[in-house]
């Protein structure tokens, strides 16, 4: 009786404790599966489900060996941010030196106009082709910088780059003639515009998915930066020494980056594993299990492998299809919405507005408003997602150009109409730069780096930057002709008119990819949206 009794309290005890231990498998299967969500890694999600099945089947003493080792694997997982966020900005000081270079003509403008930079004259239509063929160097340079990505990676492309900048810089300080002038910005725009490839590129492929958001709009805020830096120094600087200053940015930024590490995505796209682990473990840090992470990397590389086809046939691919019709079809708008031709007129609103604000102040102060609208933009990005971001910004740009519209028709049927009227525009120009710095300016360029799949990204990518430079210059040689024709008035009303076209096709056509993985994102494209419901379930569950 007493041996019986002993042997049923034993047996209720081992029960007691096995499903002690299963709830605590199950526990952690919930706490990996989120880690490998947070990770985009759907390997490990299976590698921890088949450990949970196996505890659960196994005696107790194998079981609290299995759990053990899951203990370890979650606890030992641990991802620093920090040095992703030092590499990205390392790789944004590359589009700092490209706002220089976007910035120059504005200090720059009267001084050698008025024949005190150079000792030859520039009338004010050969500076136009002076700002003119920066773009045109950027868009012919997008295409060939995507085979180069590919061929000696995202790293020691940018570290190529510093060269064409200082020849650009040099031609441009020590400039003879107009036609150096010329050759000097194509030269300084093929350097700024392989920037604008491949440096999001990189900062998409090094970053975790719930920082890339944030880590992505580091570009579009350094080219903010860079301008409004140019701007300043060129309020204190003739045109020689301003040029000195921009000349040397390069050089700091090539010694700077050539610390950083190359993408992780390349170097198994390369079959550099060991590299791609150091990698790594540069950008999460010596503690993160790295082989979650590497193993669907591989995984990516042997569907891409298997699936190995020429560029036409990976461009023509239905989800390369959808990514590209998106990234272009925010570049358009971008370009469309009249920022250049906001810019352009700013000065001139400032000074009939009788504000008070010289020219010179006026761009300082139109830089100062983007550099704070993008950085608040790097902080909101990964919170409130992209789409809100387009859509907010949209909406009040096209209200904006239409209340700028208003004034200048209103101006040019009778002056006297708007002698009250000077906040409009004033207030207008604000609000659209402040906007346009929050969603326009800087999603586009982010979102270029997370839609497309790595063996099309650098080329579908070199698309999307050359559409975007060929816009700029499109936009910026027609706009005389656009406001002789339609009038100023009219031209800002076309543009709203586009943003609001522009409206639409982000509510119904641009999917959000705030918190999701490259992998994730792809399925998406693909129309696999089981995939990620699934991982983003798990990450609910947290």
């Amino acid at each position: 009786m007493s041996t019986a009794s002993y042997s049923n309290s034993s047996g209720d005890e081992a029960n007691k404790k096995a499903e002690a231990q299963n709830e605590e498998s199950s526990h952690l299967l919930e706490t990996n599966e989120t880690n490998g969500a947070k990770y985009g890694s759907r390997q490990a999600v299976k590698i921890v489900k088949a450990n949970a099945t196996e505890s659960a089947n196994a005696s107790p003493q194998d079981q609290e060996n299995l759990l053990g080792n899951m203990v370890h694997t979650s606890t030992e997982n641990k991802s620093r941010t920090l040095p992703q966020y030092v590499a990205a900005l390392a790789a944004a000081g590359g589009a700092f030196a490209a706002g220089t270079l976007l910035g120059w003509t504005s200090p720059s403008e009267k001084e050698i106009t008025d024949g005190d930079a150079y000792s030859f004259d520039v009338n004010d239509e050969q500076f136009s082709w002076v700002g003119a063929f920066m773009t045109l160097g950027a868009a012919v340079v997008c295409i060939p910088i995507g085979f180069l990505i590919n061929f000696i990676g995202r790293k020691w492309t940018m570290l190529l780059l510093v060269l064409p900048f200082v020849l650009g810089w040099a031609l441009l300080i020590w400039a003879q003639n107009v036609v150096m002038m010329y050759i000097a910005r194509f030269i300084l725009g093929i350097a700024g515009g392989a920037f604008c490839v491949t440096a999001p590129m990189y900062t998409g492929e090094i970053s975790q998915k719930d920082i890339r958001g944030t880590l992505g709009s580091f570009f579009q805020l350094m080219i903010t930066i860079g301008i409004l830096f140019v701007y300043g120094v060129g309020s204190g600087l003739n045109v020689f020494w301003m040029s000195i200053v921009c000349g040397l940015l390069p050089i700091i930024f090539g010694i700077i980056f050539f610390f950083m590490p190359e993408s992780p995505t390349y170097l198994v796209s390369k079959n550099r594993s060991e590299a791609a682990i150091k990698s790594i473990q540069w950008l999460r840090g010596k503690e993160y299990d790295y082989a979650p992470e590497m193993e669907e990397l591989h995984q990516i590389d042997r569907e891409i492998r298997e699936q190995e086809v020429n560029i036409w046939a990976a461009l023509t691919r239905p989800v390369t299809i959808k990514a590209m019709s998106i990234s272009l079809g925010l570049m358009f708008f971008q370009q469309v919405s009249g920022i250049n031709a906001v810019i352009f007129y700013s000065a001139g609103i400032f000074t009939a507005a009788k504000t008070g604000i010289n020219e010179s102040m006026s761009t300082i102060l139109i830089g100062v408003m983007q550099v704070v609208a993008t950085f608040v933009s790097t902080l909101v990005v990964d919170k409130l997602g992209r789409r809100i971001l387009l859509l907010a910004s949209g909406i009040v740009m096209a209200l904006s150009t239409t209340a700028i519209g208003v004034y200048f028709f209103l101006k040019d049927q009778d002056e006297a109409q708007v002698e009250n009227l000077g906040w409009l525009p004033v207030t207008s120009l604000c609000v659209f730069i402040i906007m346009f710095s929050i969603g326009f300016g800087p999603v586009p360029w982010l979102m270029m780096g997370e839609l497309f799949a790595t063996d099309i990204k650098g080329f579908a990518g070199s698309i999307a930057g050359t559409t975007n430079w060929v816009l700029a210059f499109i936009i910026t040689k027609t706009f005389k002709n656009l406001t002789d024709g339609l009038g100023t008035g009219g031209t800002f009303w076309l543009f709203a008119g586009l943003t609001v076209v522009g409206i639409v096709f982000v509510f119904f056509i641009v999917p959000e990819t705030k918190g999701k993985s490259l992998n994730e994102i792809q399925q998406e494209l693909a129309g696999n949206r089981s995939v990620v419901e699934q991982s983003n379930g798990v990450q609910s569950k947290k």
